[in-house]
């Protein structure tokens, strides 16, 4: 569902400017042709980026609306189409050069934003009432997985202050398969999650199942990303982010 493959994240997806270090940024010249160049902002790849964060002023709605089914899945929709624009700009951004370092910068933003949202309005957002779902109206997220959204977000944080640290450094902790595949399972489960329960039979236990594995792979690329800055060497082809 939120199905943004990429980890938004400043982790398992390539950025909006870019997918390395062998990305290259166009440069724009200043107004007076002299002095440093500047890049121009308003491309379309930025613009689809910052658009990517309307989604989370609708996401604060589900704790008022969760009750109602058609919101629910309205806001379900809404949320999937925002994570596919995170592969959409990336791929506008280099097939028309139009990498930037301010895409770089607010691609992977935008992605915690709107991944770190939704899982904290889920925890509070209960599920429209429905015969045999009736132990699930108190939040659609339970109490008792607290912990994998904690983990999840607080890695987020982590990682981040730790790559732009590696970058001011000079290094490119660069993002894998890993850290895909966590972006991927993330947002499948928040998608699922935001459907009514009983979304084709299986939305709460296919969201829920996905976050568990999706916890997983966070501590594990979590791990591999300090270890690899730590250890002094870059990331290896086939290691988490």
């Amino acid at each position: 569902m939120g199905i943004s493959l990429r980890e938004s994240s400043g982790d398992g997806t390539a950025p909006t400017g870019g997918t390395g270090p062998e990305a290259s940024v166009p440069p724009v010249l200043s107004a007076t042709g002299v002095g440093p160049p500047r890049e121009r902002f308003w491309n379309l790849p930025n613009t689809i980026t910052v658009l990517r964060t309307t989604a989370v002023p609708v996401l604060l709605l589900l704790p008022i609306f969760g009750h109602s089914r058609s919101a629910s899945v309205l806001i379900a929709w809404f949320f999937i189409v925002a994570a596919l624009t995170d592969l959409l700009d990336g791929w506008l951004a280099r097939r028309g050069q139009q990498v930037t370092h301010i895409g770089k910068l607010l691609d992977p933003l935008a992605d915690k934003l709107l991944v770190s949202t939704a899982l904290i309005v889920l925890l509070v957002s209960p599920y429209p009432r429905m015969p045999g779902f009736e132990g699930l109206e108190i939040a659609r997220i339970p109490a008792w997985a607290t912990w994998m959204v904690v983990v999840i977000v607080g890695r987020e944080l982590a990682v981040t202050g730790l790559r732009s640290i590696a970058s001011a450094g000079g290094r490119i902790m660069a993002a894998t398969w890993m850290g895909k595949a966590k972006a991927l399972c993330q947002n499948v489960s928040i998608g699922a999650l935001l459907f009514p329960a009983d979304t084709l039979g299986v939305a709460h236990r296919v969201g829920m199942s996905l976050l568990f594995v999706a916890t997983a792979l966070t501590l594990a690329s979590g791990y591999l990303y300090f270890r690899d800055y730590f250890g002094g060497a870059g990331p290896s082809e086939g290691q988490g982010t």
